[in-house]
Order: C-alpha cells, then structure tokens, then sequence
C-alpha cells in the first residue's frame, strides 16, 4: 500500500539538496534559495515513497520575488514537473492551526546529507506571531532528534494528521540550535496567490472558494475587472483600506480578501462582482435581503439615479464628534470610499476630498446623485453651498444633482417598503401634486399627516424651515411622501409683518402675500408643474444654477432651496448602520 504522504519530494538543483511537496498533478512547492541556480543547472524531482518514477525533470514556473539574503521575504517556488505525476497531492489545514493553543506537533520530512531517502523532525510554533511580517518561528518539539538542518528547505511542515499548514524556509545550520522559520500557508498565497485555491479559509466556504479563484482564472488579462475596486466591493466600508498602491493583480486582490479580511460574506461579493463584470450574470441567487427589506415589491423598476451618498451621524464619542461614510453605488453594489469620525468642524473638508473619488467609481454613462444622507439636526445644513474642493469654489449644488434625506428614514423598513410602492405610483403620472404648508399653518400636525395619507402626496412643500415648523417636518419626515422641499432661511418670523397677533404663526400676523414663505411656495408650485418626480434633482440643479447665476443671488427665490427626496430604489442594497468608533 502506497504511503499517503507520497506527495513529499526531494529536490535537486546543481549540488543544492532540498525538500518540496506535490500540490497537484505537476505542480511541486518548494523554498526560492533551493533552486535559485536553476538559470544554469537542472531541477530534478524524486518521491521517497514512490521511487518507481525516478528522476523527474521540473522547471520553475513561478517565484515568490526573494532577492538572494537569509532574511529576505518571498523564499517561494512553484515547480512544474515535465509530466502528471500519479499521486494524491498534499491535503491543506487552516493556517492558523499550526498556532493554536495548545501549540501542536509540527513534522517535517527533510533530506540532510546522509539521508537521500529522508527523515523526520519534530517541532512547533512558538507563536502566532510573525517574524518580519514573513515567518513563524520554530523550536524543537523535544530536546533531541532531529535538528532542522540544510536538507529540510522547502518541506512542508504538518500537523500529526498530515495536513499541511506551512514551509520549512530556514533553518538552524547546526544540530545545537534546534531553532527554524517556516512561512504559513496564509504568507506563501501572497506569492503565489494560486495556493489560495487549495487552503480553508476559516469562514470562507469552500464552494465559494473555488468558484472565485475558477472565476479569476477566466478574468486573467481582462481590462474592466479593475482589482482595486474589486476589493473595495468585497470588504465594505469597516474592513481593511485598500493597501497602499493598491493591488496590482486580481489575483492579490483576492488572495488579501481570503486571508486578510474577516468577514465571511467578503469572498461571495468578490466573485459575485467579478463574474457580473465577466459578463456571467450573478453566479447565485442573492442573499436573502435583511428582514426590513424583503418584502419590496418585485416589480419596481430600477432607479436611474447612480448615487454618491455621504452619510453623517453622531459617533457617540461627544457632541463634537460625528461618524462620517462615504460611498459610490456602481450596478446595484455600494463601493465604499472613506469612513472616519471626525470633529464636526472637519466634515466639509473631508466630503470635498472623498467626493471626487466616489464619482470616480460611477460607471462613465452614470447619471450621478450626490445624497446627503443626515441625522435630522443637520437636515438644514446648507450642503448645496458646500465649495467642491479647496481649488473649485463651485458650489456642490450647482456641480451635482443634489439632495438631501433623514438618516432614520433611509434605514426605516416601513418606510422604504411605502416608498417603493408609492414610486410604481409617481412613475406613471408627469408632475406631482404640491402638498403646501404654509407659514403660520393652524393645521395640527395629526391632521396634516392624515392630509398627506388620504391625498396619496407626492410632494410636500413647507415655507418655514425645520426649526420654525418643527411638528409638521416630523409628520412630513414619516409618513411616505417621497419629495419635501423647504427653503432654508424661509420666512424670518418677527422680523416682518406687523406684531404678534396670532400665535399660530411663529413670525405673528401678517399678511400672506407679504409672506417670503408663501411667495416661495408659489414660485416652487409653478416652477414643478408639469416636472416628472423622477427628474427634480436636476431641474433643482437647474434652479440652483440660476440663482448663484443671479445679479444678486442672496435675493433669488430658490437660492436656499433644500430638496429631500427618497427612491429606495437607487439603494437595492441593504442601508447599513454607520459604525460607532465608541463602545
């Protein structure tokens, strides 16, 4: 019976002696300084425990990019053999079993001089931790045996059950310091990314996988299937930054993916991105959307919106610190940019240094929305007037199409699934209706909310800003009418008008035609007829440019418009929380 660790090998290079292991039917692993003078002399290959095929000629096909010094990292080489060898080749542990308390037993099949059929020896991690970045060290399992000498370069350290789980790359050179280095599985796939295919990841599936390092072997040279924004797909906004200089192959995109990033879904988002680019489709049906979403109705259509969102929300670390996301959605996928949290006095710098670059993730053709996403105390926040950088004084409302829209409505359920239905409604009509809630307004909030259900709104419109209307901007914000409007600055209150008289109206008495709040509804009114929903982003760009465009632009009607509008739709996927850096 044929010993089932025939995958061992000897190696043979000019006079250097080595060891290797078989990983597939040509393919021999084996440490870069073993071979390193395979320019001028032959590679040989031989298995002790298959001697009957003899001598097999291999050539280097691959190198882990070591530079010649003991200590210098990437001591990795991929052997072909000249033809299929008829072994089962070695089997794969996780790597972080060969650290894992208790520190196992780690055995390495070497080939020092004197023993051309090999030998054992036994030793163990000492630690998870790596040296350099690069490689774990190794003691003697016991004070005697055999020490890890020249010979044992390139064997595969295994556990007792023959999985292997690293690479013997250095070695004491004397039988009194019973001390060695081998890289772990997880440090040898950065340099041959190929051997990512072979290992359990811990969390990743082995169906996913395959599926992925199957699906990078059709990629191999396509130019759309960019590897930086693939990785940014897959990790999302909290998992690991993109390295600096990025990747400069899809292969170490998806190698730093497996090993580097925790979460479990990151390898599926991978794939699945990678195959819609492949032009495959999507490789399996989604994932369950999260409960609040599930039952949208199937048949909304898409948005044709590609929005930039930048979501801002208390960081829980002080009320002078604020959680800042920002992120591009490119065919349904959101691609986070930056995330931080910040003093509030640092949020409009950073927005204008991560704008530029989240459009950069929209696919050319996109129609771009920029999308404030706000707690509600900064739903005034005059972000259309934001500069575009600190070389473009150009207003953010007059570069993007843009919005804004309360953060706990953008993550309510309820609302979303009511939202969904009500565009199917708006998408068929031409102008909406606008819902007017004048300055002043005697309405109680309870009675407009029921205005706005049984009237089906569309459009709400308010000639106070928040603050001044605050009971009917909660009942606006939560009953699923997709477009508010509201100026800014709206009516100044005492500030015109005779003295107080009517305590309904938070400027007193005056009359409404004198009102600036309802000289801007009546100006909006006019203005939105007969204008698709769908399309007010950029007709409120259009009002926009004519008023910063005006000979006194401060005086323009629509100068302080604010547009809050909602389509679930530009947002397929699941609206996650922003993290908290605090508890």
């Amino acid at each position: 019976m044929r010993s089932s660790a025939a995958w061992h090998a000897r190696i043979l290079c000019g006079d250097e002696v080595g060891a290797g292991f078989l990983v597939a039917g040509r393919r021999v692993l084996t440490c870069a300084h073993v071979v390193r003078r395979s320019g001028r002399a032959a590679v040989s290959v031989s298995f002790p425990h298959a001697r009957e095929l003899g001598e097999v000629p291999a050539s280097v096909v691959a190198h882990g990019g070591w530079a010649g010094a003991v200590t210098d990292p990437g001591d990795v080489a991929v052997l072909e053999l000249d033809r299929d060898i008829p072994l089962a080749p070695a089997g794969f542990a996780p790597p972080d079993a060969a650290y894992t308390e208790p520190y196992p037993k780690l055995i390495a099949y070497g080939f020092p001089e004197g023993y051309e059929e090999g030998t054992l020896a036994e030793y163990q991690a000492i630690s998870g931790q790596l040296i350099a970045d690069e490689w774990l060290e190794l003691v003697a399992w016991s004070g005697h045996g055999q020490p890890l000498v020249a010979g044992f370069s390139g064997s595969a350290a295994t556990l007792p059950d023959g999985r292997v789980v690293g690479m013997v790359s250095a070695t004491s050179g004397t039988a009194e310091v019973r001390k060695g280095r081998m890289l772990p599985l997880d440090v040898m796939a950065r340099y041959w990314p190929e051997l990512g295919e072979l290992v359990p990841t811990p969390g990743h599936g082995d169906d996913a996988r395959r599926r992925l390092y199957a699906l990078l072997r059709r990629a191999a040279g396509d130019p759309v299937c960019d590897p930086n924004r693939l990785y940014v797909d897959a990790v999302g906004a909290f998992g690991p930054p993109l390295p600096t200089g990025g990747f400069a192959s899809l292969g170490d995109a998806a190698a730093y993916v497996q090993w580097e990033v925790p979460d479990p879904r990151a390898v599926a988002r991978f794939a699945d991105r990678l195959q819609e680019l492949l032009g495959g489709g999507t490789a399996r049906p989604p994932e369950p959307a999260p409960p609040h979403l599930s039952s949208a109705p199937p048949s909304s259509a898409p948005s044709a919106w590609s929005p930039v969102v930048v979501e801002i929300d208390h960081s829980g670390a002080g009320p002078d610190q604020v959680t800042v996301e920002v992120s591009a959605y490119r065919d349904g996928r959101r691609r986070p940019v930056g995330a931080g949290r910040l003093p509030r006095t640092a949020v409009r710098a950073y927005v204008q240094s991560r704008i530029d670059e989240a459009v950069a993730h929209l696919d050319p053709d996109a129609d771009e929305l920029v999308t404030f996403v706000l707690s509600r105390e900064w739903l005034n926040e005059a972000v259309a007037h934001w500069e575009c950088s600190a070389d473009d004084s150009t207003p953010l409302g007059c570069a993007y199409p843009l919005v804004v829209t309360d953060r706990a409505r953008h993550h309510s359920g309820r609302l979303r699934h009511q939202l969904h239905k009500k565009w199917q409604k708006l998408d068929t009509g031409h102008g909406a209706e606008v819902h007017r809630i004048e300055c002043g307004t005697r309405e109680r909030p309870p009675s407009l909310r029921k205005r706005l259900w049984d009237g089906d709104a569309g459009l709400a419109a308010f000639a106070a800003p928040p603050a001044e209307a605050r009971g009917h901007f909660e009942v606006g914000l939560t009953v699923p009418v997709p477009i508010l409007l509201w100026s800014r600055t709206g009516c100044p209150g005492a500030a015109h008008g005779t003295p107080a008289q009517d305590p309904a109206c938070p400027g007193g008495a005056h009359d409404a035609q004198a009102c600036p709040g309802s000289e801007f509804l009546d100006r909006l009114s006019a203005s939105l007829a007969e204008v698709p929903p769908a399309e007010l982003p950029r007709h409120i760009l259009s009002l926009r440019l004519t008023a910063d465009a005006a000979d006194d632009p401060d005086r323009h009607w629509a100068r302080d418009l604010q547009l809050l509008w909602d389509d679930p739709r530009c947002f397929p996927e699941a609206a996650a929380s922003l993290h908290s850096p605090v508890g």
